[in-house]
């Protein structure tokens, strides 16, 4: 298994306010990083522009705003979004499958206006900050997903094994991943590479335990190997 194979499995969450820190760190790791996370931080304080550019440096970009609105207005930030090129954007499942749908159906026509690919449409479960919601919320969720068309799924490791029996085939993105050693800060739904992998996760989401670390490059580093390990064939 080599570097080039773990890197398309993490995705850098760039949570910072400012578009020039983002893409410095977005240089700093790309040999580690395959995606880059946009979030609200980042989109408020830069706009469209954060996509495009993060796009020209190479990244897959995984647009995080999770739409949950009425499905008239979802439809309509779709359209918008589905044009700016990234791969993959959130929408939240608390919305209800008219609400998905809508996402799922303006992506498409935004991509289709702007000449581009149609990004995977993520629908968002529960929070990693939420450390209540039981497996019921998370079928009924990752059920509603998987009917209205989208692509994947946003879930903690831990909820893995519920939100792939309930919706099968659908990628899934986990955040709240956390190298062993490090905190959990705000976030309750937590996992180390190794758990997320072993679980089932597509794309493990990674943000403070490298972006502020004391020496990222080698955070991430750390993350690619214990990745590789998890993937590498057994020997013998």
């Amino acid at each position: 298994m080599n570097a080039a194979h773990a890197r398309d499995r993490l995705a850098l969450a760039l949570d910072v306010d400012d578009l020039v820190v983002a893409l410095r760190l977005a240089d700093r790791l790309r040999p580690y990083f395959g995606v880059a996370k946009v979030g609200l931080e980042l989109f408020g304080a830069a706009g469209p522009e954060s996509v495009s550019a993060l796009t020209s440096e190479g990244y897959r970009v995984f647009l995080d705003l999770k739409l949950h609105d009425i499905p008239t207005t979802v439809a309509r930030a779709a359209r918008v979004l589905g044009g700016l090129g990234a791969a993959f954007v959130t929408v939240h499942t608390q919305g209800g499958e008219p609400m998905l749908r809508a996402a799922v159906d303006g992506m498409g026509e935004g991509a289709a206006s702007a000449g581009a690919p149609a990004p995977c449409v993520l629908g968002v479960t529960v929070l990693t900050s939420d450390g209540e919601a039981g497996n019921e919320v998370l079928v009924a969720r990752s059920a509603l997903a998987a009917a209205a068309g989208c692509g994947g799924l946003v879930c903690a490791a831990g909820d893995l094994a519920v939100t792939r029996r309930a919706a099968p085939g659908l990628v899934t993105v986990v955040p709240g991943i956390r190298p062993t050693g490090t905190g959990d800060d705000d976030q309750v739904r937590t996992a180390t590479p190794t758990g997320a992998i072993t679980a089932g996760a597509d794309i493990l989401v990674i943000g403070r335990a490298v972006t502020a670390a004391r020496d990222p490059e080698r955070a991430a580093a750390a993350v690619v190997d214990e990745v590789e390990s998890c993937l590498a064939p057994p020997r013998g």
